[in-house]
């Protein structure tokens, strides 16, 4: 697995430094104990009330990955069809007992960050993409009322940079950049800057 320069201000586990997302994908098959890992580890993710709303529609073989790929938009057609994993991720933002359920999507979430890290583990890489036609989405993979499709995802091992045409390339080279904590830690209030030193730090 190809890894790239995580340049953190704090010390963080490695599988976490490890993990980030290629577009360049080998089209061997993902044996099926591995992904069983992956949902095992979404599994046991956090949710309100235990609801546990996150529902993955899973596409491996080449007609499925074929329809799959028709609800993608943008750049993602260039590389995501050579994935040998297409998943839709969706969420059931109504429960069976009728009521919304407001935490749907951010519980969705915590899920697959659960289940990329659990991929970075077995030497897989994941690619989350938010471009994608929704509605054709809801009819490629039979979405019933309450459930939402929220992203799709490709799973695999890392391919080679050289097979991606060149804006891919070159972006798929690029090093690994986040905003500081600065920016979106704040103390007590929004805007303010949390003390990250440990002179800010309560006695």
């Amino acid at each position: 697995m190809r890894e790239k320069a995580t340049p953190v201000d704090a010390p963080i586990l490695e599988i976490i430094k490890k993990r980030w997302s290629p577009r360049a994908f080998e089209a061997a098959p993902v044996p099926r104990e591995a992904l069983r890992s992956l949902f095992e580890a979404a599994r046991w993710a956090p949710s309100s009330n235990n609801a546990q709303p996150w529902r993955y529609i899973v596409a491996e073989s080449a007609e499925a990955r074929a329809r799959a790929a028709e609800v993608l938009t943008g750049r993602n057609p260039l590389w995501a069809p050579k994935a040998p994993v297409l998943v839709c991720i969706a969420a059931q933002t109504v429960g069976d007992d009728g009521k919304v359920n407001r935490h749907a999507w951010y519980d969705t979430g915590q899920a697959t960050a659960l289940l990329t890290v659990q991929a970075t583990s077995r030497d897989l890489a994941v690619h989350q993409m938010a471009g994608f036609d929704r509605e054709k989405a809801r009819t490629v993979f039979a979405l019933p009322d309450g459930v939402e499709p929220i992203a799709m995802m490709a799973i695999g091992r890392m391919g080679e940079p050289s097979a991606l045409p060149d804006p891919l390339r070159e972006r798929e080279a690029a090093p690994r950049a986040r905003r500081p904590q600065s920016d979106f830690v704040f103390e007590g209030r929004w805007g303010t800057p949390w003390d990250a030193s440990d002179a800010g730090t309560s006695p």
